[in-house]
Parts: structure tokens; C-alpha cells; sequence
């Protein structure tokens, strides 16, 4: 799998105009044009979203990423990339669509 690392720099949102903020793990050393890059294994919470279904709001609360095996490892968690598969749910795990990886104002690292 190729594409950008993702780093504490992206902007990732739901498909609803949502904002999901990565929290990286503490334990990560690893920068990308000054950021700390992202794994697997770290938690993106949506805000902001506002999807409705009849009238009551849905909105996405969270984003699950599925790394594929074989790619760069970080702390033993695979880094995520912007190509990388993921879903963003709500609250109760109903999945929503998958996350929008718009970039940032940074380059960015490219794995392939």
C-alpha cells in the first residue's frame, strides 16, 4: 500500500462535514515535517458532525481505521497513510461511510 503518512497535521473529517482529531500515543518519537506521526492504533473522535436520520441527529463520534499488513511499523502498529481503509461511527458502532483525508498544510512523507 503507498500513499502520505498520516501526522497529528492531517485533517480527517466524517462524511458529514465532521472534524476527527487524532490522539496520538504518548510513546511515539517519530515527526513528519515537525508532527507526530499517527498509527493504528490511535483514537480520532468526530466533532461537528452533523448527520440526521428523520429528523434526530446520528452524528459520527469516532473513526476505526483497518491497516493493511506489510506497510512501515510504529511501536509495532502499522503506520496510517492517507490511502488507508477506514469507517467513522456513532456512538452506538453503527458505521457512517468512510473518513475524508483532506491533507494538511505539510508535505508529508510518502511510503510506497
Amino acid at each position: 500500500m503507498s500513499g502520505k503518512v498520516i501526522h497529528a497535521g492531517t485533517a480527517i473529517g466524517c462524511p458529514h462535514g465532521g472534524r476527527a482529531g487524532a490522539v496520538p500515543s504518548a510513546s511515539h518519537d517519530v515527526l513528519v515535517d515537525g508532527l507526530t506521526a499517527v498509527s493504528g492504533t490511535a483514537v480520532h473522535t468526530v466533532t461537528g458532525c452533523r448527520r440526521t436520520v428523520d429528523g434526530i441527529p446520528v452524528p459520527c463520534t469516532s473513526v476505526r481505521w483497518t491497516p493493511a499488513d506489510g506497510g512501515v511499523l510504529l511501536d509495532g502498529s502499522p503506520v496510517l497513510l492517507d490511502s488507508t481503509s477506514g469507517l467513522c461511527f456513532t456512538a452506538g458502532m453503527v458505521p457512517q461511510g468512510p473518513p475524508v483525508v483532506t491533507g494538511s498544510s505539510h508535505e508529508g512523507v510518502s511510503c510506497g
